[in-house]
């Protein structure tokens, strides 16, 4: 599972990037870096969404705030 997570972090990462790199290079001329952001907020979702099946399945437990 934490590979997994990891993953998505790296790839929600580089969706950012390369909306970045659309946003330099593009000038606003084009719609990638709109579809790159978006990607990136669709990959965020099925992370969180993909993360609250887990603990409910009993993937991962919670272990709460340790002071």
């Amino acid at each position: 599972m934490k590979i997994a997570i990891a993953v998505a972090f790296l790839l929600i990462l580089a969706s950012l990037g390369s909306a970045l790199v659309y946003l330099m290079r593009d000038k606003g001329q084009s719609n990638r870096t709109v579809t790159a952001l978006a990607i990136r907020v669709g990959l965020s979702i099925l992370l969180f969404l993909s993360l609250l099946l887990a603990h409910r399945l009993g993937l991962i437990e919670s272990t709460g705030i340790r002071i």
